[in-house]
């Protein structure tokens, strides 16, 4: 799941985990529905949403991993149009919100209001009780309107005058962040970064894929009607929830777990790095390897699943050096090369 449009080079063949798959264990049929549900989820998404393979692996990994992504990207990519098509795939509720320097933390939550009739106050939801949340330009809004998504994100559930409000089940929030304005927006801060189980950088397609698009959306059809006729529902929320939680019983060996270990705590000591990872990001790995293996029909995690996923899981949670900034270094050149040099389990 590295992103190659950033210039990042490819793992070293020498110590890339290719050759440690068992080779005397095959697929699960356990997991054969998981893999299956997968494929399925990815050619509907491709009816509609041409290249971007970061994009959907991620947040398809993140989502069934019960985690959250960041998306850096400029505007026009098709992030509303990806998720909408994902809702409908996935028979899930889609909600959007454009965040702004005035978005206050009720405008997300929801707030308490009058009836008049019964002379009470009741909950009025906001758009945050939906099941896929698009929060565009997250950056572009206040600190305590980051910090009431950032919570709900975390315990799924709203707490208004002292009761709490569940959030419906799947959540995944996709926030995304404009890379080329810095202009009244607001940074998030490094502990708020932390809750993404992903960031994940979007690019401009290529060529061919950009002519593709150009032919594929050029017509003036409604985007409600291509959905309701072109999209297949694949699948519900219960059977989402399901997955998830059979993707959390994949085995992960004790020689897994300690190279998980070694390349979240090589961050730390890395010369070109400030900030290392946090134990969460340990987590994070942990999970979303597991859900890779799902999605390959496997009941067994190996390295290559680590590998897969290890640079959009900490991009986001390590800083450069001051120096190694001013040299032009790259955060995802830095982690490759740290990754490289962490011996991979064999057994």
């Amino acid at each position: 799941m590295t992103d190659s449009s950033q210039g990042s080079q490819p793992i070293d063949s020498a110590t890339t985990p290719q050759q440690t798959t068992p080779s005397f264990r095959e697929k699960s049929e356990r997991f054969a529905p998981v893999e299956k549900l997968f494929s399925a989820i990815s050619g509907e998404v491709a009816k509609l949403y041409v290249g971007q393979e970061e994009l959907v692996l991620g947040t398809l990994t993140a989502l069934f991993s019960g985690g959250h992504v960041l998306i850096e990207s400029v505007p026009g990519l098709g992030k509303t149009l990806f998720v909408r098509t994902l809702g409908r795939i996935l028979g899930c509720e889609f909600g959007r919100i454009q965040f702004t320097a005035d978005l206050m933390p009720s405008d997300i939550t929801g707030a308490p209001v009058f009836d008049m009739q019964k002379s009470e106050f009741r909950f009025r939801p906001g758009p945050v009780f939906t099941q896929l949340l698009l929060a565009d330009e997250i950056n572009r809004s206040p600190a305590k309107t980051h910090a009431a998504l950032l919570e709900i994100m975390q315990e799924y559930r709203v707490t208004i005058d002292g009761t709490s409000h569940t959030v419906p089940q799947p959540f995944l929030v996709m926030a995304t962040q404009n890379p080329l304005e810095s202009e009244g927006t607001y940074n998030l801060p490094e502990a708020q970064l932390d809750r993404f189980m992903f960031k994940l950088k979007v690019d401009y397609p290529t060529e061919a894929q950009e002519a593709e698009i150009l032919k594929l959306h050029s017509k003036q059809v409604s985007l409600n009607s291509r959905l309701e006729n072109e999209i297949r529902k694949v699948t519900d929320p219960e059977t989402v929830m399901s997955c998830i939680q059979l993707c959390g019983t994949v085995n992960v060996e004790e020689t897994l777990v300690d190279y998980i270990n070694k390349i979240v705590r090589a961050t730390r000591s890395w010369p070109a790095f400030h900030i290392g990872a946090s134990p969460r990001a340990g987590l994070a790995l942990m999970q979303c390897a597991r859900t890779l293996a799902g999605f390959n029909g496997r009941d067994y995690a190996i390295p290559d699943d680590v590998v897969e996923v290890a640079v959009p899981a900490l991009r986001h949670r390590v800083q450069l050096t001051a120096e190694a900034e001013i040299e032009g270094r790259d955060v995802d050149d830095e982690l490759q090369a740290m990754i490289r040099g962490i011996e991979v389990p064999r057994d």
